[in-house]
């Protein structure tokens, strides 16, 4: 019997700086959004742009460092899964989400690259959907690859000095269940 494959690699920028919380079983959680651009031309000449913005969940320790060195504007290589949740809004209606379920991140920008997006990617980050109201089974934690651990700077947080502004995302422990937002 044949294996199946699902599998995602994608490069792109982040729309906002990622935002990390904790279960109630202690495990990290880390969401971000990717948008990816491409351009061409049509058969007439005309060039065209399109973006494809991605949402990101990253688990455990990748989580704890995807958080800790990604902001707003960094350009990443994501590697992953994909993973569609069914769940409820409040009103009672059925709603899905595709996530990319990370399982390797390196980070493409330089330092003094990272910030805002560029301008003439003219990249506009869609609106957030609702939050779930009740979260699927507790999923198997996803370890940072090993093989091509690019992903951790080589300083350590502390001997970088007062380069990095204060921690700008708290993470808070997550009460319940139903706080969970995807």
């Amino acid at each position: 019997m044949a294996k199946d494959l699902n599998k995602v690699q994608l490069t792109g920028y982040l729309g906002a700086d990622p935002e990390m919380r904790y279960t109630a079983q202690g495990s990290a959680v880390t969401t971000f959004r990717v948008a990816s651009g491409r351009s061409w031309k049509d058969r007439d000449g005309n060039a065209h742009d399109d973006t494809e913005w991605f949402r990101c969940v990253a688990w455990d320790k990748l989580a704890e460092i995807c958080n800790q060195y990604l902001t707003k504007g960094t350009r990443v290589y994501v590697e992953g899964r994909l993973q569609t949740r069914k769940w409820q809004d409040r009103d009672g209606q059925d709603r899905y989400t595709t996530e990319v379920i990370t399982q390797d991140m390196i980070i493409l920008s330089s330092r003094g690259e990272r910030g805002p997006v560029p301008d003439d990617q003219g990249f506009e980050e869609p609106v957030d959907e609702p939050e779930a109201e009740s979260m699927p089974a507790p999923r198997r934690p996803v370890a940072a690859s090993g093989s091509r651990n690019t992903s951790t700077p080589a300083a350590p947080a502390a001997n970088r000095g007062s380069a990095r502004a204060p921690a700008r995302n708290q993470p808070q422990p997550i009460e319940s269940d139903d706080d969970i937002p995807f």
